[in-house]
């Protein structure tokens, strides 16, 4: 199985929304699938997680950082990518927080233009009652674990 490293960034703003994209996939290995995610994708050759977070924010937002800030939480997960190809990805997560933020779709490849259909600010009470699948599923964990969100009990 193929290694994907990856960087994936949880921004947050001034509210404590999380800002998440909706994927719908309407050709290829993955399509009829729709879910929502955070900005984020693999390392290129040679570059650190925290480098990848950076460049992946700019070219997913639009917005320009110099360094993520800590790692706030890791998985591994295996999943089929869009082309088929089944790869374990070794995943970390960064909390990027703005105030404000209006996504830039200007530096989007042509695969993203094609199956990213939306992107909102979700609240913890949005995520708690998502009726699309979201990924990944211990998201609201993640940003408990972070100090952004409160336990829910």
């Amino acid at each position: 199985m193929k290694q994907r490293p990856s960087s994936r960034l949880l921004v947050v703003n001034a509210q404590g929304r999380l800002l998440l994209f909706r994927f719908a996939h309407r050709t290829g290995a993955l399509a009829g699938s729709i879910f929502w995610a955070p900005p984020g994708g693999g390392l290129d050759v040679g570059e650190s997680f925290e480098q990848a977070a950076c460049r992946e924010l700019l070219e997913e937002t639009g917005l320009r950082i110099t360094h993520p800030g800590p790692q706030v939480a890791r998985r591994i997960v295996t999943f089929t990518m869009p082309d088929g190809i089944a790869v374990e990805a070794d995943e970390r997560y960064f909390l990027i927080r703005v105030s404000t933020l209006e996504v830039s779709s200007a530096l989007w490849t042509a695969e993203e233009q094609a199956v990213v259909t939306e992107h909102a600010w979700w609240s913890q009470a949005d995520l708690n009652r998502a009726s699309e699948q979201v990924w990944p599923e211990d998201m609201a964990d993640m940003l408990v674990d972070a100090g952004v969100w409160a336990a829910s009990g």
